[in-house]
């Protein structure tokens, strides 16, 4: 199991030495500790990366808000834990401006915080190292002709995570995510990729590469009896472009894919200010038989307003209202009346981002139905994605289903 460092940055002396000691006999590593901002800077500086930074926010000097300002900056920390005292609706205010600077958020252990939670939440850290593509440093990012090559040699592949009902796990369908599958740095998030396609206009060629080969599996699924629903992201440059409602009806008749089994999603903020051929694009899919999906939905200023004037048949919640249900009960209100629109609306909801149990649980308590999210299972590339279906439908084989899926 490979060593970590983490940084605990402290104010209070005992507080300190107390979790300081208990870290060092719980893993293996190196435990770093600063009892301020200033403090926590100088150690950054003489180390080469911190993998968890277990962070206090209100001390004296440089707090904690400061030093995860100078943290993004620096690059050298992968993921924050919160340990603080402070109100949770100001601590609930601190995850969010972690998120927006781009760090990996773990969790909020509150003060004082138990080991065993602290445990947790490393072993989660380990299974996102494991799983998740790599980061690159910013001396590897990829250049304009890389991407020009990797498009030249089909090395950008579609990669599935499933959509299960909640009650059961019936699998019913399944995201298409893009994934760059690079020579020499592995298996490369959109993170690294889509700035470059969208500066020089070629999301719409990488997007008919996934197209055509979600259809291929989709074929593939469906003569084994294991036809399920596949959802692909459209970019809003794709929206507006007129011949997107006529490549898409053939490129379905050729595969023999019913356009039912076929979601397109699309964020609210790619609507913001769409042009009239974006929104006559929405209707021709939606008359053309295909889904349409509000994703990230809640997320942006006009959700609702979108919503009552477009023909979405599904919503994607946030995936942040389930990370912040526990500790913010106003999050299960969001998501227990976001359940009564969609009933109201006759649309279906999927919940993103599930991760545990326990999220699973309280959302069945609240009504939803659909989720996708770690706890059940990550991206994954096509044989494999093919491989899961196959076991989890020889493990039912026999049992009834749900709708066009199938028992996990």
């Amino acid at each position: 199991m490979q060593d970590l460092t983490v940084l605990v940055l402290e104010d209070e002396p005992f507080q300190r030495l107390v979790t300081v000691t208990a870290l060092e006999k719980l893993m293996m590593g190196n435990v770093l500790q600063a009892a301020d901002g200033s403090e926590a800077v100088a150690t950054l500086a003489s180390c080469d990366h911190v993998d968890i930074l277990l962070c206090d926010l209100k001390m004296a000097g440089m707090d904690g808000l400061a030093f995860l300002r100078h943290a993004t900056s620096s690059g050298k920390v992968r993921a924050v834990v919160l340990c603080s005292g402070l109100d949770p609706i100001l601590r609930q205010a601190t995850v969010l401006m972690i998120h927006c600077l781009g760090m990996t958020f773990l969790g909020d252990l509150g003060k004082p915080f138990s080991i065993e939670g602290f445990n947790q939440l490393v072993n989660r850290y380990r299974t996102h190292c494991n799983a998740a593509p790599r980061l690159l440093l910013p001396t590897e990012m990829p250049s304009l002709n890389d991407v020009l090559q990797g498009l030249d040699n089909g090395a950008f592949q579609a990669y599935y995570q499933p959509k299960v009902t909640l009650p059961g796990e019936v699998l019913v369908g399944a995201e298409v995510l893009a994934r760059w599958v690079h020579p020499q740095w592995g298996v490369l998030a959109p993170a690294h990729f889509l700035p470059l396609l969208e500066k020089n206009n070629l999301i719409d060629r990488m997007f008919w590469h996934l197209f055509e080969q979600g259809l291929a599996l989709h074929q593939l699924l469906a003569t084994q009896g294991m036809a399920i629903s596949l959802a692909f992201n459209l970019h809003p440059a794709q929206l507006a472009c007129s011949t997107l409602t006529e490549r898409i009806p053939l490129m379905l008749k050729r595969a023999h894919v019913p356009a039912s089994c076929v979601i397109f999603e699309i964020t609210e903020s790619g609507l913001l200010g769409a042009p009239a051929s974006s929104l006559e694009n929405l209707v021709r899919l939606r008359i053309l038989g295909c889904g349409l999906a509000m994703d990230d939905f809640g997320a942006g200023y006009s959700s609702l307003d979108r919503l009552s004037e477009l023909p979405f048949s599904e919503i994607k919640l946030d995936r942040a209202f389930i990370h912040k249900m526990q500790s913010h009960p106003r999050s299960a209100a969001i998501i227990s009346c976001s359940v009564a629109l969609a009933q109201a609306l006759e649309i279906s909801l999927v919940i993103e981002g599930v991760e545990t149990k326990e999220q699973q649980t309280r959302l069945i308590e609240l009504g939803c139905t659909i989720a996708q999210g770690y706890l059940f299972a990550r991206p994954m590339p096509q044989s494999h994605f093919i491989d899961y279906c196959r076991t989890k439908l020889l493990a039912k084989a026999g049992a009834p289903t749900e709708g066009n899926g199938f028992e996990l």
